[in-house]
């Protein structure tokens, strides 16, 4: 019996992880009706992940906290096997903001800070902080102060939220906050290198996405600067200039010198729990993909992670994608046999987006026929 090893990543804005597994798996038992399938969806520990964790067994927690400006926002976290998973996102994500210079500015970390507090009181033995996709360029300084970390100007008056008002702080109390998450291990998720400041950092990189003009990401990499120091000046490590530290903008880096939290490869732990490798043993095929695959995606992001995989494993791999901004060498330095983008078989980009399953099912198939003959 043929066996086939489904691990795609999220389409963007069409299908999750979860659901374009699904997808291909029809289109996959169309071309080979006995086939022997593993639905093994992953992420890199951005947007998605969740989904994933739960589709994996976990358990879905909702609440309600104070989003990246002051309105509160529907967030959820995941718990598996006694840990909990943390997406920042889902607490101060780009998609609850208007990017603009002042939010750009004015956007922070308190409910990432919350969801942490909530895990901690329902018992969590381990905390993982999945960073990407923020609004916020704060160093994870609203998040600490939700645990109860205390950030203040010179004359010890709170500076407030946002990466703005990092200019002004001058000491940080850090106890109250360690003394809440006491023993428990905390891991930030991230295959992100970027460091907190610099011409590489969170302000530089990221700030533009987030609405931020020259001169606001030029005020965040100072501020960011003052809030690495300020945290130094505590016996914290210096993680100014820490590969992955600035992801999240900066939240990382609050959670490695605030919290003590270890940096892990996003993809290598979510796919860990997926059972992809154990899948992958004496499979026949692999079969992965995502919305857009580009440069970006030889990068730690998912599809490569499940290239290098499948290549130790010796198993063949194709790819699908929504649209597929690689050349062949690139591909064929994946190991990858086949590939087919959706744009390349419908009308229009928003033809391909809104009818991303059926043709994800289409193209599978006919991937899995040209394998076969």
């Amino acid at each position: 019996m043929t066996r086939v090893v489904i691990a795609p990543d999220k389409f963007k804005g069409s299908l999750t992880a979860v659901a374009a597994a699904e997808a291909i798996a029809l289109g996959v038992r169309d071309a080979l009706p006995d086939a022997d399938i593993a639905a093994c969806p992953v992420a890199d520990g951005g947007e998605g992940t969740l989904e994933v964790l739960e589709n994996a067994g976990g358990r879905l927690v909702r609440l309600s906290v104070r989003g990246p400006l002051e309105e509160h926002v529907d967030a959820r976290y995941v718990v598996l096997d006694g840990t909990a998973y943390i997406e920042s996102a889902r607490a101060c994500g780009i998609e609850f903001v208007d990017p603009t210079p002042e939010t750009a500015l004015a956007a922070h970390t308190w409910g990432v800070g919350e969801l942490l507090a909530d895990a901690l009181s329902r018992g969590a033995s381990r905390l993982v902080l999945t960073v990407g996709g923020t609004a916020s360029t704060d160093g994870g300084a609203g998040m600490l102060a939700a645990l109860g970390a205390g950030v203040f100007d010179p004359f010890d008056a709170p500076i407030g939220l946002g990466g703005g008002t990092l200019s002004r702080v001058a000491k940080v109390e850090l106890t109250p906050a360690r003394e809440r998450l006491g023993s428990v291990e905390v891991t930030v998720a991230t295959d992100v290198t970027n460091p907190l400041v610099g011409p590489n950092g969170a302000a530089a990189v990221f700030g533009p996405q987030k609405g931020a003009r020259p001169q606001e990401v030029e005020e965040l990499d100072t501020a960011l600067g003052r809030w690495a120091q300020a945290l130094v000046n505590v016996g914290c490590a210096d993680v100014s200039a820490v590969p992955g530290a600035g992801a999240g903008g900066g939240v990382a880096g609050g959670a490695i010198a605030g919290l003590g939290a270890k940096v892990a490869s996003g993809f290598d732990l979510i796919a860990g729990l997926t059972g992809v490798d154990t899948a992958l043993a004496g499979a026949d095929l692999v079969i992965t993909g995502e919305g857009s695959l580009d440069s970006q995606s030889l990068a730690g992001k998912a599809p490569a992670g499940i290239a290098a995989r499948a290549g130790r494993a010796g198993v063949p791999l194709m790819v699908l994608a929504g649209r597929i901004q690689l050349d062949a060498a690139d591909l064929a330095g994946l190991g990858v046999i086949g590939s087919s983008a959706l744009i390349d078989h419908a009308p229009s980009l928003d033809h391909a987006r809104t009818h991303a399953a059926e043709l994800l099912r289409a193209r599978a198939g006919a991937l899995v026929r040209t394998w076969l003959s």
